[in-house]
């Protein structure tokens, strides 16, 4: 039984660290002023009748701090890719020149970040929940070997130790926001 819950607490840990793993993922397609690849993950392009993410038709980098460029593979696709960067609704406007598509950020305004971090305070709460109901799992599974024989003083040690993990998660999600903030607010 002690194997069994060792167990739990660990998978109860990588579930956590999952949901760091998926915050960070998400909060870097919130923009902040930074022209940076990372944008166009979600973005897929019509290539041949399938979605394909932008990454796998097109070389994306950038090229100074504002301005990305994206030059595809094959000539074919710079329309597709155009539109789907348009279908995205990324508030960029993307330009076309017969070779490459370069992409100019335009400053952030003060309503917009406001809006950006308002976004990524949904990432942390969506990140916590995760994290809280990771613990939950863990808690029951705890109660449930305490009411078949697994020693209350032991469950209750090892119910700290998933708190202590749901803590520490929870803290790192509140450090990355923080720093996502200072990213988004830094003109």
């Amino acid at each position: 039984m002690e194997e069994d819950l060792q167990f739990y607490i660990e998978a109860t840990e990588d579930s956590m660290k999952d949901s760091i793993e998926h915050f960070k993922k998400e909060a870097s397609r919130i923009r902040s002023g930074k022209a940076t690849p990372a944008m166009f993950d979600g973005v897929k392009v019509d290539y041949y009748g399938s979605q394909t993410p932008i990454a796998q038709v097109a070389n994306v980098k950038a090229q100074d701090g504002r301005t990305l460029v994206i030059a595809p593979w094959e000539k074919g696709m710079l329309q597709s890719i155009e539109q789907a960067i348009f279908q995205a609704n990324m508030g960029v406007t993307p330009q076309n020149d017969g070779e490459i598509i370069r992409i100019v950020l335009p400053m952030l305004t003060e309503e917009r970040r406001k809006e950006l971090i308002k976004q990524a305070h949904t990432l942390v709460e969506n990140a916590k929940v995760s994290i809280r109901n990771a613990r939950r799992d863990a808690m029951n599974e705890i109660k449930k070997a305490v009411k078949e024989g697994y020693p209350e003083d032991a469950g209750k040690t090892k119910e700290a130790v998933v708190q202590a993990l749901t803590d520490r998660y929870s803290n790192v999600v509140d450090e990355l926001m923080k720093s996502k903030e200072k990213d988004i607010l830094t003109i």
